[in-house]
């Protein structure tokens, strides 16, 4: 058995799930998510708890079961409190402003780099060197923050680049540290 699959998923109050088949849809303050999950893994509400079960021990299904109690695990907090991804500019001259709902940043450029805001997800900018992402879908916060990420990574000698919140940087010591 699944030890994280056999666990239920509570459902808190303000919260609606519809169950159709292998689709689920979550309702909260936050927004909607729907999602199609595997049809070989049962979804059944109980109460105010989510029951993920499999119909057999094949090795398919022990896989999908601890997947899709996660998954619906991850919707029904996200339209609930939703969640966040901070990122902090490190750099001289690097710093970000929002452009009404759209965030504008300074990255060493000849240009400014502008990054829509998705459907669903808001950018914070509770200073210039952080960023905040957030949303109710954890799997897009995620990704538009490594996006964000991707456009100047943190690099190994000056430790300048776009870092998440507590990332550690391995510094190189480069040129000085040669050894003859």
């Amino acid at each position: 058995m699944s030890r994280i699959g056999k666990h239920p998923v509570a459902i808190p109050a303000g919260v609606e799930v519809a169950i159709d088949g292998s689709t689920v849809t979550v309702k909260g303050p936050k927004g909607e998510l729907t999602r199609t999950f595997q049809p070989l893994i049962n979804i059944a509400r109980e109460g105010d708890e989510i029951i993920v079960t499999r119909p057999n021990d094949s090795r398919e299904a022990k896989s999908l079961h601890g997947l899709t109690r996660t998954l619906i695990a991850n919707m029904v907090e996200g339209v609930h409190t939703g969640f966040s991804k901070k990122l902090q500019l490190v750099g001289v001259g690097y710093r970000a402003a929002l452009k009404g709902k759209d965030l504008e940043m300074q990255l060493g450029y000849s240009h400014p780099v502008l990054v829509e805001a998705p459907e669903n997800i808001t950018f914070e900018v509770p200073s210039q060197t952080e960023i905040i992402v957030t949303g109710p879908s954890k799997e897009q916060v995620g990704q538009v923050a490594a996006n964000i990420r991707k456009w100047r990574k943190p690099e190994p000698y000056k430790g300048k680049g776009i870092r998440y919140d507590g990332e550690r940087i391995r510094r190189k010591l480069g040129k000085a540290a040669k050894g003859d």
